[in-house]
């Protein structure tokens, strides 16, 4: 909130002058949920805009009537309550419009909680009516409580999983989520009467909360931050490294799982350290089969951290809803993995739909020497004619990276991608190229001549796109098994 009634989300500033602005037809609508879910209340510095803040409320309530707009919409509902809530209890005080209206909105939600769409929408349902149901008092919000303790008590089962792992197996909505406990660990804390009915849930949630810390420290690079695996990107979560502190000052001691193999397991993620070397690996899931939204095409694509820098990355999340952009960010070919006969190897469509997706098998990790060595395969491409089988052998060693492609059964043509960070600038001599990257030499080789570096973009945030590179190889056709293997090394 840079100035009274102008807003920047998403990469993306804008004015919002007029009533009309709140529902403006001109903007995102993944934008507009942004301006309605006020987490500028509790963001960094938010005491030297307390005088906007309360002015903001004030407007807010007088220029969305109940029911209408994207502002009564379930989800920045959920969002707002929870942040109003958090705000008063830091020691702001409502009008007693604002007060009257956050009951409303409580009312509202109650009876559109959003039980169609499940996953981390029902989650947020809930966890603002736990909030409300402690903040206010009286039989209407010992409802409340009662129903989002009800939801909270199946759905964190179901959506945490037992490695610590969010189900929908993408790394920023795990680290959402963990947000989300966070909370609701310190909403016990403030009100221990409201919540001492359910001693045996609450009891449970520190240890769920250094599981899931554990998790995405594993899938963090070096520099702090996520990992780009489903639907991905740096600045909708907090960062990893307030997380971790939120949680050091609720008294919750983690101690983060380290070693040069961690399998995540039933995750489906394996993170192996050698060296300057952090490679991560996506041998998971999609996601939950009936909530397969927040997925991409990106079965046995990998990243890698050299010296502590991004080297080889998925190509990121820059927005959400209907167009190419979005399928195109979806795609196998926007993914450090491998596409065959132009098809995605999972069918993902439309801005969060997926139809036959891919299942990855017979994972192994094993030490060999100084190397570690992980093979996956996936059947996603099984629906084509001819039923292939994508392969992958990872061998990382102290120098050097090896991935080894193989294709069983045939098809009219296939590429292997690898993408590069912006900061490497790779050239490329045939079947083989160098980059120069800090102090630092890297070189490449792939075992076919057929390969080319194509200008593309990498998209770490929403609404942010970096001009990087991909050295695309296309796969040799053989009559049973065809073969691309790429081989990176450093000094």
């Amino acid at each position: 909130m840079p100035k009274p009634n102008r807003f920047r989300f998403l990469n993306a500033e804008h004015a919002i002058p007029a009533p009309a602005d709140w529902n403006s037809g001109s903007l995102p609508k993944l934008w507009l949920y942004n301006l309605h879910y006020f987490d500028d209340l509790n963001a960094e510095s938010s005491d030297s805009r307390k005088g906007w803040h309360h002015e903001l409320i004030a407007r807010w309530v007088a220029e969305n009537p109940p029911g209408e707009g994207v502002g009564w919409e379930p989800y920045p509902l959920s969002l707002r309550i929870i942040n109003w809530i958090k705000w008063s209890l830091a020691g702001n005080v409502f009008d007693g419009a604002a007060n009257q209206s956050l009951a409303v909105q409580v009312r509202f939600l109650n009876g559109r909680l959003e039980r169609h769409l499940l996953g981390n929408h029902l989650f947020a349902n809930a966890k603002a009516l736990v909030f409300a149901g402690c903040y206010f008092e009286g039989d209407e919000a010992e409802g409340w409580l009662r129903l989002g303790m009800e939801i909270l008590e199946r759905e964190i089962p179901e959506q945490i999983l037992s490695d610590g792992g969010h189900f929908e197996r993408s790394t920023m909505y795990h680290a959402l989520a963990l947000e989300d406990m966070l909370d609701l660990f310190n909403l016990a804390n403030a009100y221990p009467d409201s919540l001492g009915t359910r001693k045996a849930t609450v009891s449970s949630w520190p240890g769920i909360i250094r599981k899931m810390s554990n998790w995405l420290h594993a899938m963090c690079h070096p520099d702090g931050e996520i990992a780009f695996f489903n639907d991905a990107a740096i600045g909708i979560a907090p960062s990893p490294s307030s997380l971790f502190a939120y949680a050091e000052r609720l008294g919750l001691t983690l101690v983060s799982a380290d070693g040069e193999v961690i399998q995540l397991d039933p995750s489906g993620y394996i993170r192996i350290t050698i060296g300057p070397a952090v490679l991560l690996i996506d041998a998971a899931p999609i996601g939950p089969d009936y909530l397969p939204g927040h997925a991409h095409a990106d079965t046995l694509s990998y990243e890698l951290s050299l010296f502590g820098q991004r080297v080889v990355v998925n190509s990121g999340t820059s927005r959400y809803g209907l167009g190419p952009e979005r399928e195109w960010e979806r795609s196998t070919a926007a993914h450090s993995s491998v596409e065959i006969d132009g098809q995605d190897s999972s069918e993902v469509w439309a801005g969060f739909r997926v139809a036959r997706r891919a299942y990855p098998f017979e994972i192994s990790v094993m030490r060999e020497g100084e190397s570690v060595i992980v093979e996956a395969a996936h059947d996603g491409y099984r629906r084509l004619p001819s039923q292939p089988t994508h392969r992958r052998r990872w061998v990382l060693h102290f120098t050097r990276l090896e991935v080894l492609d193989i294709i069983e059964g045939s098809f009219s043509e296939a590429f292997s991608r690898v993408y590069f960070h912006p900061e490497i600038d790779i050239s490329k001599a045939g079947a083989s190229g160098t980059a120069n990257f800090l102090d630092n030499k890297l070189s490449w080789q792939t075992s076919v001549v057929d390969s080319e570096v194509d200008a593309t973009f990498w998209h770490p945030e929403f609404g942010l796109s970096v001009p990087n590179s991909c050295l695309r190889m296309t796969i040799p056709t053989a009559k049973q098994t065809s073969q691309c293997r790429f081989t990176l090394d450093w000094t």
